[in-house]
Order: C-alpha cells, then structure tokens, then sequence
C-alpha cells in the first residue's frame, strides 16, 4: 500500500539517527519492473518507449536484462563477498536484483576502465581485489566471520560504514588510501546500477534520448508524454521548509 509521503518524516535528517525509513514505505510497483519492486513511479515502464529506440540503443539497453551469469574478472572466492558489498551499497536486500555484480566483473574484465586513476591508488582492477580481501578480513578479526558474506546485515552495514569513513585500517588496509578506495568502487557500483532499467523506472528517468528526444523544454513539472506522475505531487523540500527545519 502506498505511504503518505506529505509528511516529511520519510527524509532521512528529519529521522532518528538520521536513518531512512525501511523500502517498504514505498509504493509497490504496478507496471515494469524495478528494484525490489518498489519505487516512486509505479505506473511507469521506461520500455513503453521502446518502439522509438533504434535498433543499436535498444541492442544496448536489452543487454542489460541479459547479463551474463558467469564471473571472468573475480575469483570464485571473492563473489560471495562482492555480492554481499555490492547489496549493503546500494540497499538491495530482496527479489528482483540490478545485476550490479555481473555488470562490475563485465566491465573490469573487459578492461573498461574510467579512463583516470588517483596518483596514490593502484589500478582499479587491483583496488577491486584488496578492497574485497579487506572486507573478510575485518569480518574476521572484529567478529569472528569467516567472511563478509557470512556477517548478519547489520554487521555488514557496520563494517561499510567504517570503510566509507574511512576508519579501516590494518592488513590489506595499510595498502591503500582508504577513503580513495571507497570512491573507486562507489563510483563503479553506482554507475552500474543507475546505468540498469530496471533503477530508471525506479527514479522515473525517461530513458535514451536517442532518436526520440525530449519535447518538453520547460518546467521540471511539465512531463513527457511517455512519463507517468509520482506516487506523490508533494515537494520534500517544501514540505521541510513549511515544517520550519
């Protein structure tokens, strides 16, 4: 059912310990398929338009359903742990998965990467591989885990938290600069999930812009004709200010 997000008690500042609400607050959706099924647009499949697409985006954008389920990049014994990083980061504890993991290995086995690389940090590739070492590692020796994977949720968000603040440190720690490490595999992890259809249905995103275009050039509250209102006309950041915080 859907929540009443007028109040603004669904932000994340205005909550205890500033924590988001659990997913469930919002709405299930009802056409398409996003994360976990929930989203702010229920009504809205970006693949309505698909019969704008030319064959080439829509070769591309299908591909993303179709990824392949064997790993090339990370060994057998690192996927548990990237599978269960790769969930805490972007807050997918359930059915149907982005298949953030498989669109990661793609990419760094095929050498694709972001064209830069920080002076104090090794290869992306090698970052990869530390970062997830580390990982089993401060499972290991803070509670008694095997793995990172083995840890209850909880715990898992514990130890992310701690390594995007950079506050690890130890064993495969001391190789690298932390706070570097946490934004090479954020910046590749999110860019997997938001490049997903299923994360644009969820945020509402109109999909490729190629050949259809956007007509609308105006207001932000003027939509496109394929896209579908939210499950809320409220503004957050209106209702913050009215609420005088």
């Amino acid at each position: 059912m859907a929540r009443d997000l007028s109040k603004p008690d669904h932000l994340p500042n205005l909550r205890p310990g500033r924590e988001p609400p659990h997913s469930s607050w919002l709405p299930l959706q009802r056409r398409g398929t996003t994360p976990q099924m929930i989203g702010r647009y229920p009504d809205y499949d970006v693949f309505d338009a698909a019969g704008s697409w030319d064959d080439a985006t829509a070769k591309v954008v299908n591909a993303r359903l179709h990824m392949p389920a064997d790993l090339h990049f990370f060994s057998a014994g690192e996927v548990a742990t990237l599978r269960a990083f790769c969930d805490v980061c972007v807050a997918q504890d359930g059915e149907p998965r982005v298949p953030v993991v498989e669109m990661i290995d793609e990419k760094l086995a095929a050498g694709r990467l972001d064209g830069y690389q920080y002076a104090d940090m090794p290869d992306d590739r090698d970052t990869w591989h530390v970062v997830l070492a580390g990982l089993d590692e401060v499972a290991e020796g803070r509670y008694g885990k095997a793995t990172f994977a083995a840890c209850d949720p909880d715990t898992q968000e514990a130890i992310v938290a701690l390594l995007a603040k950079a506050q690890l440190s130890g064993g495969s720690w001391d190789s690298l600069n932390v706070k570097r490490a946490w934004s090479v595999c954020m910046r590749m992890i999110l860019a997997a999930f938001y490049s997903h259809p299923w994360a644009w249905n969820e945020i509402g995103f109109g999909g490729p812009a190629y050949p259809q275009g956007y007509m609308r050039l105006g207001p932000m509250a003027v939509r496109e004709p394929h896209e579908k209102p939210e499950a809320t006309k409220e503004d957050p950041v209106s209702v913050i200010s009215q609420d005088g915080t």
